[in-house]
């Protein structure tokens, strides 16, 4: 099995090298990467954020294992040739409209919370995000007023096919957890959301056997501070999924404990960090690759069919944090090798 090692910008290639490294120590099974730059790299290399060699990988390869894109030096450039762009062409080329990404506290991590470690510890929950529609991909521009003002725009939209298949996801997670799913929108204010919880309930008509209730985002930010153990799967659009999921990530403990995976509709995937590429400690040792390792598992149970090793690197991912293991974001001073090192005794 071919895996697309993207490791891009910042922190990006020390996270990745540590994922390997367990992956390998794991017993992960016929494994065999292949490494091409992307994001900001593959600009400074190739002229473009996503060179056709590398997006020809990523349609080869059985799973993508990415770190992060971002370089404050190409913040100048043209939208369309900036290292963003290359996640969103890869999500967008790929057809990966799926993204979940789970938030579970690691008791270990209760004092690293910005929680009290009593409304921490009962945080269990999978955000499922579309990924292909919203503000994201929609119409945007610059233009003038009629009195000559700059305006900027971007355009929010859905159609009910793209929201049909992306709350099937959210349900069928919800199926093989705890049966709830809450559906987060803006219906009182959007009519892109309005559409977005007619077609939700339509579709729940499939799954009688599911909980379904429904969320303004406000309300959600508020509810996931408050009392974030009411959540079990969480299904909503890519802009209020992109704030959510990193709002959660502080609830246990630091943005650098978050995996995520992106799927399309056969279970192909990139799996990522949801946190950026850190310019500003990158080169340092000091990232926390302990996000990378988890979407690395994540890859082996959704994508590879070896749902064993998964478990194993997640139990050697609690193991170490249990004997202690703290990178800077977690109030310790270890390295990002040293964290690798730390999972590694784990297994």
């Amino acid at each position: 099995m071919l895996i697309a090692l993207l490791a891009g910008d910042g922190i990006g290639p020390e996270v990745v090298a540590e994922a390997v490294r367990v992956l390998e120590a794991a017993g992960a099974r016929d494994l065999t990467f292949e490494a091409a730059p992307v994001g900001g790299a593959a600009y400074k290399a190739e002229g473009h954020p996503l060179p056709p060699a590398t997006l020809d990988l990523a349609r080869r390869a059985d799973a993508i294992l990415f770190g992060a894109v971002g370089d404050p030096t190409c913040d100048s450039l043209e939208r369309h040739l900036r290292p963003e762009q290359a996640i969103l062409g890869l999500r967008k080329e790929l057809a990966l409209f799926a993204n979940l990404r789970p938030a579970k506290l690691f008791p270990e991590l209760a004092d690293a919370s910005a929680l009290r470690p009593e409304v921490a510890t009962r945080i269990d929950l999978v955000i499922v995000r579309e990924l292909n529609g919203d503000v994201y991909f929609g119409e945007k521009g610059m233009r003038k007023t009629g009195a000559g003002r700059r305006e900027g725009y971007d355009i929010m939209s859905y159609n009910e096919d793209e929201v049909a298949r992306i709350a099937r996801v959210g349900f069928e997670t919800a199926r093989a957890r705890r049966g709830r799913l809450c559906s987060v929108d803006k219906a009182n204010v959007l009519e892109t959301s309005q559409l977005w919880r007619d077609v939700v309930i339509e579709v729940a008509a499939e799954y009688p056997d599911i909980a379904l209730s429904h969320m303004y985002v406000d309300n959600a930010a508020m509810q996931l501070v408050r009392d974030p153990g009411q959540f079990d799967v969480i299904v909503t659009g890519n802009l209020f999924g992109d704030i959510l999921s990193d709002q959660a990530s502080m609830c246990v403990g630091s943005i650098g404990m978050l995996p995520s995976a992106s799927l399309d509709a056969n279970q192909k995937g990139l799996y990522e960090p949801i946190h950026g590429s850190a310019p500003d400690i990158a080169g340092q040792g000091k990232a926390n690759p302990l996000a990378t390792i988890l979407s690395a598992a994540m890859m082996l149970r959704y994508s590879l069919g070896q749902a064993d090793v998964a478990d194993r690197i997640e139990a050697a991912v609690a193991k170490a944090l249990a004997r202690g293991a703290r990178s800077a974001d977690l109030g310790g001073a270890m390295t990002t090798a040293q964290m690798g090192q730390a999972v590694l005794a784990g297994l």
